[in-house]
C-alpha cells in the first residue's frame, strides 16, 4: 500500500501533504507559519525578509497518460475559483514521484485561467506537455515578493500565449499546405 492510500478521507491526506510541504520548505531554509483553522484561502505562509507569501498546497496521484493530472479549485463544493487577491503561490505534491511544484498563482489564475493541468510529463505527445517544469522543485521562488511573483506568472502568461499564437499559426500554415498539395493533385 503506497503512503497516500493510508487516509480514511481526501482532508486527512490534504492535511499530510501541508506537513510534508511545511518539512521540505524548513529544509531549504524557509520560516513556515501555518494559519489556525480552515476559514483562510491559502494553507501556509512562508515568511522571508519581512515579506510573506501565501501557499495554497494540493497534490495529485492522478496519472493521466501523459503525466499527473493536477485541480486548483477550492473544492467540489465551493463554486467561487481561487483569485490573486488571495494567494501568492500553488505547491503542488505529486506523491507517487515526490515531487513539488511551485507556481505563482498568477500564471494559473490571470486569464485564460487553469483549473487543471499536466505536470510531471511521462510521455511528450506535443511540446506543450513541459509549459510548468521550470516550476519543478522551484524552491527559490518562495524567497520572492509578491510583487516578482507577479510579473513572473505575467511572463509566463506571455510566454504560454505565444506558444498558443505560433500553434495555432502553424496549424494554419499546414492547413494551407495540405489544401495546396490537394488542389495541385486535382490539377486546379
Amino acid at each position: 500500500m503506497n503512503d497516500w492510500e493510508n487516509f480514511r478521507t481526501f482532508k486527512e491526506r490534504g492535511e499530510w501533504v501541508e506537513l510534508q510541504f511545511m518539512a521540505a520548505a524548513a529544509s531549504h531554509g524557509y520560516h513556515v507559519l501555518k494559519p489556525w483553522g480552515d476559514s483562510l484561502e491559502y494553507d501556509v505562509a512562508v515568511e522571508h525578509s519581512g515579506d510573506m507569501i501565501r501557499v495554497q498546497v494540493k497534490s495529485s496521484s492522478v496519472r493521466n497518460g501523459t503525466g499527473y493530472f493536477c485541480q486548483f479549485r477550492r473544492n467540489w463544493l465551493v463554486k467561487e475559483p481561487y483569485s490573486v487577491d488571495e494567494l501568492d503561490l500553488f505547491a503542488t505534491y505529486i506523491i507517487p514521484e515526490k515531487i513539488w511544484y511551485l507556481i505563482p498563482a498568477t500564471v494559473l489564475l490571470t486569464p485564460p485561467r487553469k483549473v487543471g493541468i499536466t505536470v510531471c510529463p511521462m510521455t511528450a505527445l506535443r511540446k506543450n506537455r513541459y509549459r510548468y517544469e521550470q516550476y519543478r522543485e522551484a524552491w527559490g521562488l518562495l524567497g520572492k515578493t509578491r510583487r516578482d511573483l507577479t510579473k513572473c506568472g505575467k511572463a509566463h502568461a506571455a510566454y504560454i500565449g505565444s506558444l498558443t499564437k505560433a500553434t495555432w499559426n502553424d496549424k494554419a500554415r499546414r492547413h494551407r499546405e495540405r489544401s495546396n498539395i490537394v488542389l495541385k493533385g486535382r490539377g486546379l
